[in-house]
């Protein structure tokens, strides 16, 4: 079982305590984000979990208990966004001098093969237009040199419930001027390519094969062989984008509850409900957000009396 931690929220920024709580007590509780009244336990121990994949704009809270990953014998990498995107679309993340900062330390601590810089989402806004990508990415690239060995790259979808935020950044859709999208491409690969980083793309229909970008896997089952030298037998996730090629994973975070801001983020569209969430939180709970007081009484003697995996 791979744990994802997590598509749906930052954990390592916002909520580390609570995960490495979770690591020590051996499960967590999550809900299904469509029915609440749904929930299962996962077992957290590396005797379930062959590894966890983060997703984050701020490992820094969690590293300083990466050890007892270590410890426990649990295998883990990062995919670490760093898109340097002005205040006006990304409103709480952390400086980018200080996000490649806190990459280069984490990069040396674990290895460049467990840290994989994400430039994702690319989106074509009245701040960010094709010349300003291209700086970007160049100064993003050439300050990561050497610290990881891949870069994922993404177009931003327009999803309805972010369709509003959109609009106040001038958003236009790159997909219907497939010239410019194919030189851009083109442009990253051959900048990432001089400073040995691969290009791999994520959740993409378009083929950009002719240059050097393969499609990729977030969740990669060939990455942990590599890495770890773990075989896993999984098929494809079949909750994620027909597009997306990730292998199955359980997914252990709630939508609405990161704090970053970003304007086109999917899974942050409730600024009021991310708020209130963060009121819920709890570090001590087996639940992201909430407690056992939060729970039916028959469903939670149901969880804590199964001893099935989940």
């Amino acid at each position: 079982m791979i744990i994802s931690a997590s598509r749906r929220t930052d954990i390592p920024a916002f909520y580390a305590e609570w995960f490495i709580n979770r690591i020590k007590e051996g499960y967590v509780f999550t809900k299904n984000p469509f029915n609440a009244n749904q929930i299962k336990k996962i077992p957290l121990t590396p005797f379930y979990v062959d590894a966890i994949v983060f997703w984050t704009r701020n490992p820094k809270p969690l590293m300083k208990y990466l050890d007892i990953l270590d410890e426990k014998g649990f295998n883990y990498y990062f995919q670490y966004t760093i898109t340097g995107y002005p205040r006006e679309l990304e409103a709480s993340t952390p400086n980018p001098h200080k996000a490649i900062e806190t990459f280069i330390e984490l990069s040396d601590k674990i290895g460049k093969e467990r840290v994989i810089w994400r430039y994702d989402p690319i989106i074509f806004t009245k701040y960010t237009d094709f010349y300003e990508h291209i700086r970007l990415f160049d100064k993003i690239s050439k300050m990561l040199e050497g610290k990881t060995k891949r870069v994922v790259i993404s177009f931003a979808d327009p999803y309805k419930k972010i369709t509003k935020k959109l609009e106040s950044i001038e958003y236009s859709d790159i997909l219907d001027e497939k010239k410019r999208l194919y030189e851009l491409a083109k442009q990253m690969s051959e900048i990432a390519m001089s400073r040995g980083i691969a290009v791999e793309s994520c959740s993409e229909a378009i083929d950009l094969d002719f240059c050097n970008i393969k499609h990729g896997k977030c969740i990669d089952d060939k990455l942990l062989k590599e890495i770890f030298d773990i075989n896993l037998n999984l098929d494809k996730d079949k909750n994620q984008r027909k597009e997306c090629g990730c292998v199955q994973s359980v997914d252990i975070g709630i939508y609405n509850t990161c704090s970053h801001g970003c304007t086109y983020c999917y899974a942050t569209y409730s600024n009021k409900t991310v708020i209130k969430n963060r009121e819920l939180h709890d570090p001590k709970s087996p639940l992201l957000i909430g407690s056992l007081e939060d729970i039916d009484k028959e469903i939670l003697k149901k969880l804590n009396s199964d001893t099935r995996l989940f």
